[in-house]
């Protein structure tokens, strides 16, 4: 019996192997799975088992699991093709007879208006059909996700965005990837929903003072209008589809769809998550 983590080449996935190791799981009972498993040379050196688990091919999800196994789902990164995708891993976790399936979805999946969130309502509806005991990850943003505004803010000493007053209770993926490394492991997770976010919601204005703290220079928070915003951003050259995301989102956060702070990710972590100042500095 082992715990599989798919997706082990993206950022979360190979944190969350590296919190298991952490967490004193032996290598050998570690399987890191991804489409590319000659990207996991370095954890196959540390002793983990590596796989191929590609969610387009059904025949390696197979392979890869074994009766008693826990896996993690993390998400998909294929917009349109995700809930296909991971009703493949569903599947195969269920004819292998896995003891407990993971999912890392989004804050308050069920109500919120992130357009993220339909892909993840429909996983999770999946993994509930299937019968197998299950644990829902909700994680909410990531402060990494400010890493292009930080680089902005370096050149232009603004941050631009329509969110208005909104906030934001962002952690950073080791905070994350921590908690889910408690939730495969320990106890009483069976069938449980966690709501994850960071300690402290913030709004951009400390956004901006965190980026002046770490860049070492002024910055000031620039609102703009939804119409604005999308305007300035197909301007600069990024596509319809991206800059109508990106103020999509900007908007669900004036509404506070990324405010929710419930303190289950630190609780799950064993320790406070990240102050966004700490989060950042890795960035500049």
């Amino acid at each position: 019996m082992s715990t599989v983590i798919s997706g082990a080449t993206g950022q979360l996935g190979r944190l969350v192997v590296a919190a298991l190791l952490d967490r004193g799981v032996p290598a050998g009972q570690i399987v890191a799975g991804a489409r590319d498993e000659s990207r996991l040379a370095d954890l196959a050196a540390r002793g983990v088992r590596v796989a191929r688990f590609d969610y387009d091919d059904p025949a390696s999800l197979s392979a890869a699991l074994t009766e008693g196994d826990t896996l993690l789902l993390v998400s998909g990164s294929e917009v349109g093709r995700r809930v296909a995708q991971h009703q493949a891993v569903i599947d195969a976790a269920k004819a292998a007879g896995v003891a407990r399936l993971a999912y890392t979805s989004v804050l308050n999946a069920a109500d919120s208006p992130l357009p993220v969130a339909p892909d993840h309502v429909a996983t999770e509806q999946a993994i509930r059909a299937s019968g197998l005991p299950f644990t829902l990850l909700r994680n909410g943003w990531y402060t990494e996700n400010y890493a292009p505004a930080l680089v902005q803010a370096r050149a232009a000493g603004v941050v631009l965005s329509s969110a208005g007053d909104g906030r934001v209770a962002s952690a950073t993926r080791a905070d994350y990837a921590a908690a889910t490394a408690a939730a495969l492991t320990g106890e009483g997770h069976e069938n449980a929903v966690y709501e994850l976010s960071g300690d402290h919601a913030w709004d951009f204005d400390e956004l901006a003072a965190a980026f002046a703290t770490v860049l070492g220079r002024d910055v000031v928070y620039r609102r703009v209008s939804s119409e604005e915003h999308l305007n300035l951003l197909t301007e600069a050259g990024l596509d319809a589809g991206t800059a109508g995301f990106l103020v999509a989102v900007d908007a669900d956060i004036r509404d506070g769809a990324l405010a929710t702070t419930t303190g289950e990710l630190s609780r799950l972590a064993g320790r406070p998550t990240t102050p966004l100042v700490d989060a950042l500095r890795p960035l500049a």
